[in-house]
Parts: C-alpha cells; structure tokens; sequence
C-alpha cells in the first residue's frame, strides 16, 4: 500500500532482449515478422506505426536473406530483439561466413536489393545498421531504429 506523498512504483518496464531460433526456409520469415510484433505488443513498447512497419519490413528482409543465401551453410537462423528505453534493435544471425554488401538500384535486376531497401528504411527513421561477423564465422547483420521518429 503506498503513503501519502510518497512516489508510485516503477512500472514494469519493457526493455529487454528476446533471442528466437528458426529453421531456414521460407516458412520462417511471416513467423519471425509475427513474432517480433507480438512481442513488442505483449511488452507495450511505444512505438510509433511507421517505425514498426518499418522495423518488420526488416526483419522480413534480413531473415529472406538467410534463407535464400545461408540455409546451405546455416540451417537455423536467429533472431534477437533488443528493446531499451528509446530505441529497437533486431537482429539477425547465421552460421554462413559471406559477408553481403547492399546492390547498387539496378531496374533489370527483379531482386538483390534487399540489404539496400534495409539501409534505406533504418536511415530513413533516423537508425543505424551493419553487419558483423561472429566468432563462430558467421554474421549477425542487425538494425536499430529510434522509438520515435526522428524530426
């Protein structure tokens, strides 16, 4: 029971990291994309609208990726969700050593752009994202976007 004058208690905060595995096939990029908003809705993360259809425009990118150009070296793919206070990090990490570079726009091309349409995404909600190579050889190609738009 709290006194009078005194400060109500902290509520339950949603910050936090959340790791998922998935098989690499394509059945899993519509489960990481659903699992990543229903998370940060279960944790009631206040994010914006924009900055979640874009933050599970790229998770739906980055886990395409892995399955079409790791699954041969790397069967299971992970997920990772980082939330802090003012900003979402996904992540995600496979065990092939290729290290991808985002295409230049090249109209005759129907796909291969996908690292590049992330770039573009993060950069247009004010985040960051790199890839970086893991001690097992592989790579971890991650994003972070503020929580809120930047203006």
């Amino acid at each position: 029971m709290e006194s009078l004058g005194s400060a109500p208690a902290d509520p339950v905060s949603y910050e936090g990291v959340w790791r998922f595995t998935a098989p690499a096939v394509e059945a899993s990029v519509p489960s990481a994309r659903h699992a990543v908003r229903d998370l940060l809705g279960r944790q009631g993360v206040p994010i914006e609208d924009d900055i979640l259809q874009g933050l599970l425009l790229i998770v739906s990118e980055l886990v395409t990726n892995a399955v079409k150009h790791a699954a041969l070296l790397s069967p299971e793919l992970a997920v990772e969700v980082a939330i802090a206070a003012d900003w979402v990090r996904v992540s995600v990490e496979d065990n092939h050593p290729y290290r991808p570079t985002a295409l230049e726009t090249d109209y005759a091309q129907t796909g291969g752009r996908g690292l590049l349409l992330v770039k573009v995404v993060t950069a247009e909600a004010g985040g960051t994202c790199d890839v970086e190579h893991t001690a097992s050889g592989g790579k971890i190609i991650w994003a972070a976007l503020p929580l809120k738009t930047q203006l």
